[in-house]
């Protein structure tokens, strides 16, 4: 998709042009970046090619902010491992029993660092530069995950921006010790506090928030509760959880992962809710899952929600699918949204990108304009809407001006540039 050209052959190279690439709104432009930063952004021709300046002819790809993967789990996926079946749960879904199922495989998998890294790997072809992946971290585990994922962001720092969630899968109240270990976690360098089903695993909500928002507060770090729990049980631990996140002023820093209630409750009580979450600052996450009702995206939106997504689990005990593409992510929210209009694909493209990078905390330092990093993605594609219903394999990935994939292929590192 690119081509690139020195000027001034021979010369260290400082400057890169970026030529004929095709914004969002339809305008065709060229793009300067130093230092790894956008420093121009002008119409095409505008920019001069100075001596020194190496050249990327774009020829009208689509140029696009990096996607946010908002929600994965580096430590539990087996990319890069062998096949692992899926096993039913005895009767519906169960997350103690699917918990089970996870420890088994794990116990026999391979090493967590070197799966970690290769689902890193499969984002970061896919375009992916922003990542939140949640950690298992309680008194089963203890902090051994952690211990392993903590180099693999550091290994990767160069390439994609990881946020690690200290994730208590087993519960907090009903798992003795995790209080103190999900505090250690924070101190040893986790960004988020998560938390799980506060009704149903520890069948006690208030006990669960306790200790949640005690720990975000003291640490100053944001929050991210995975809530399964359905209907208006799950609707009430949202307005639990919106009403502390008031109290407290952490607007902006507190997501709800899943909130399956809300696509199971009728249209009123979601629109209700959804005021609510809107006044609040509460993001919600959903990565459309294919067997449950998920939150309705267009009457959050509309109801002002930062609505994000992620691939959650990719290939693990939970599910044998996941792609580690938030474009096709993106793909699916808008089929099973019924999104058709272009301005409804849009929004679909927004859930993986803009909306994502606000739910993260991360929007300024995010997105094509002078002065953000040269973080983005070239696709061929017209303009979003075709990018989001055809999901285009050619698509070139760059991180901080540099080369990093082509085609869903990442480069050598000797090759990045």
């Amino acid at each position: 998709m690119a081509v690139r050209r020195n000027a001034g052959k021979g010369q260290v190279l400082a400057d890169t042009l970026f030529k004929n690439a095709r914004m969002a709104d339809g305008r065709a432009i060229d793009l300067l970046v130093a230092g790894g930063r956008i420093t121009a952004i002008e119409p095409v021709g505008r920019l001069p090619v100075l001596e020194g300046t190496s050249v990327v002819e774009l020829a009208g790809a689509l140029l696009v902010p990096p996607f946010v993967e908002g929600h994965i789990h580096l430590d539990t996926s087996f990319i890069g491992d062998s096949w692992r079946p899926h096993k039913p749960c005895t009767d519906g879904f169960d997350v103690r029993e699917r918990v089970a199922f996870q420890e088994e495989n794990l116990a026999t998998a391979a090493p967590m660092d070197y799966r970690a890294a290769r689902q890193v790997d499969l984002c970061l072809a896919a375009g992916t530069l922003r990542m939140r992946s949640h950690v298992h971290v309680d008194a089963g585990p203890g902090l051994s995950h952690l211990e392993k994922i903590l180099p693999v962001r550091e290994t990767y720092r160069d390439l994609i921006d990881i946020q690690l969630v200290a994730f208590p899968q087993n519960g907090i109240l009903s798992s003795p010790g995790s209080v103190e270990i999900l505090d250690e976690a924070i101190a040893m360098g986790c960004d988020v506090i998560g938390g799980l089903d506060p009704a149903t695993l520890d069948r006690d909500i208030e006990g669960q928030l306790d200790v949640v928002f005690d720990i975000a507060e003291r640490r100053g770090v944001g929050v991210d509760i995975h809530l399964h729990d359905p209907h208006m049980l799950g609707v009430f631990q949202i307005e639990q959880i919106c009403d502390r996140t008031r109290a407290l002023g952490m607007q902006g820093r507190v997501a709800v992962s899943h909130a399956y209630g809300l696509g199971e409750v009728s249209e009123a009580a979601a629109k209700k809710a959804a005021d609510l979450i809107a006044a609040s600052g509460v993001a919600i996450m959903t990565n459309a899952p294919g067997n449950h009702p998920f939150p309705p995206v267009a009457l959050l939106r509309a109801a002002g929600v930062t609505v994000f997504s992620g691939s959650d689990n990719i290939r693990d005990s939970w599910w044998p699918y996941g792609d580690g593409d938030m474009l096709n992510r993106a793909n699916m929210i808008g089929y099973r949204s019924g999104f058709y209009t272009d301005p409804d694909l849009e929004a679909a493209f927004d859930v993986v990108t803009a909306a994502g990078a606000a739910a993260l905390g991360i929007s300024g330092d995010y997105g094509i304009a002078i002065g953000k990093p040269a973080d983005f993605v070239c696709l061929a594609a017209e303009h979003v809407p075709e990018a989001v219903v055809g999901v285009p394999r050619q698509r070139t990935v760059y991180r901080r001006g540099r080369t990093i994939a082509e085609n869903f292929v990442l480069a050598s590192p000797a090759n990045r540039g």
